[in-house]
């Protein structure tokens, strides 16, 4: 079997598209903007869904014409060649060891609060998390989707309990005049909140499992969308009336602050459970993909080896196992070197910008009429995003450019085989 099963729904489509790109965001990022542009973070969000919109179309177009378990490099390969294709392809491989064990740590320190205090550790908290992620890989794609959406429905249930108990009122969504000093400040919120968006370009390693690619796959990325912008701003909402936000070390913890005020300190385990869940949702979907994007590469290139195979569920379960334990180690080097996470966030931010900024250009050269019109909209946001990136981005064009290089002509000249 070399195939994977067409199991996704739209339904199950949405949830995933949803619940990634909420993930750890919600948790933290709604704060953060608040703190850096006040009221004002409710304009910046409106900006931002505009703003994302013609990126998300144009993947959509995309993954309508194109569904692969290649996602990216598969794009590119339709629009150059497969020497760049191998390049974007281990470029989003290459997330795995500095942004992948990052995001794993944050949904350990949800998971730890619910462990005993016999097994309360960090590093015991994020090997369960790699095993449940490999796990619930290995299990099949409904499944997995399945999951998801009963994920997305609890966070969402979560953000609907704060505006029931919080008495939300109309004079609580208060969207001030905008001014050209608050251009400053949202501008500001801007650079931290696009990382709430990133999650499509590995939505679209997963375009070959739809059921109808073409009917479901660009519905479930603008309905994920739109699901995630929406919840992003009610819950900003309800942060800003009871002004849950200030310091950086309140911002992480403002929705479980928040779960206590208006609930009490006996749903602290249920947030807990539900933060871990939110964290592990967004993993997963990059678990997968990663793992779809190195079988789709073996099955390209080497059709015979290991890890082009499909288990009978339909998953490609040696390039699962591979990407968890490349996880593991990752994750078990970065606790013992006690690195900092923040660090391997923004290296792995400037691979992803990277990615999405390939993927415009592809589709520039590949979509026509207002297809190509909207890529080359989606390409100045891109670059323009890249550019801000600063240092950071410096990782991303490093590694690419190493895997652009013509290593083959320091191999020397390969003889021709006897007849």
């Amino acid at each position: 079997m070399s195939e994977l099963k067409k199991e996704i729904t739209l339904i199950s489509g949405i949830g995933q598209l949803s619940t990634t790109l909420l993930g750890t965001g919600l948790f933290m990022v709604p704060a953060i903007v608040a703190g850096i542009a006040g009221h004002f973070s409710l304009w910046a969000w409106v900006i931002l869904f505009i703003a994302i919109c013609p990126v998300a179309l144009t993947f959509a177009q995309l993954g309508k014409r194109y569904p692969n378990a290649g996602g990216t490099a598969y794009f590119v390969r339709k629009a150059f060649d497969k020497r760049l294709e191998k390049s974007v392809a281990w470029l989003f491989v290459s997330v795995i060891p500095v942004g992948v064990p990052a995001a794993v740590a944050l949904a350990a320190g949800f998971l730890q609060q619910l462990l005993p205090e016999s097994l309360n550790s960090s590093m015991l908290a994020q090997i369960l998390t790699v095993g449940l992620l490999v796990m619930v890989n290995l299990a099949g794609t409904k499944s997995s989707g399945r999951l998801q959406t009963v994920i997305a429905l609890s966070i969402f249930s979560l953000v609907a309990a704060f505006w029931w108990q919080g008495d939300v009122q109309s004079n609580d969504i208060h969207m001030p005049a905008l001014t050209s000093e608050s251009i400053w400040s949202i501008g500001a919120a801007l650079g931290v909140m696009f990382w709430c968006f990133v999650g499509i370009e590995a939505f679209a390693h997963m375009g070959e499992e739809f059921k109808n690619p073409q009917r479901d796959f660009p519905i479930a990325i603008l309905i994920g969308c739109f699901i995630a912008g929406a919840t992003y701003w009610a819950c900003s909402v309800v942060i800003l009336k009871f002004e849950a936000y200030g310091a950086p070390s309140f911002d992480s913890a403002s929705i479980p602050w928040l779960s206590e005020q208006l609930f009490g300190s006996q749903f602290k385990l249920l947030i807990s459970g539900l933060g871990f869940a939110a964290c592990f949702a967004s993993v997963n979907l990059y678990t997968q993909s990663l793992s779809r994007m190195v079988w789709a590469q073996a099955r390209e290139y080497r059709p015979n080896s290991a890890l082009a195979r499909v288990s009978i569920k339909g998953v490609p379960a040696n390039a699962t196992i591979a990407v968890g334990l490349v996880l593991l180690v990752s994750c078990i080097g970065g606790e013992l070197s006690g690195l900092d996470l923040e660090f391997f966030l923004k290296l792995a931010n400037g691979i992803f910008v990277l990615v999405y900024l390939l993927a415009m250009l592809a589709a520039y050269k590949l979509l026509t009429g207002f297809g190509k019109h909207l890529a080359a909209v989606s390409l100045i946001l891109c670059t323009a995003v890249f550019v801000c990136l600063g240092w950071s981005m410096l990782y991303a064009v490093t590694v690419f450019a190493l895997l652009c290089f013509p290593w083959e002509k320091f191999r020397g000249i390969k003889q021709p085989s006897p007849e």
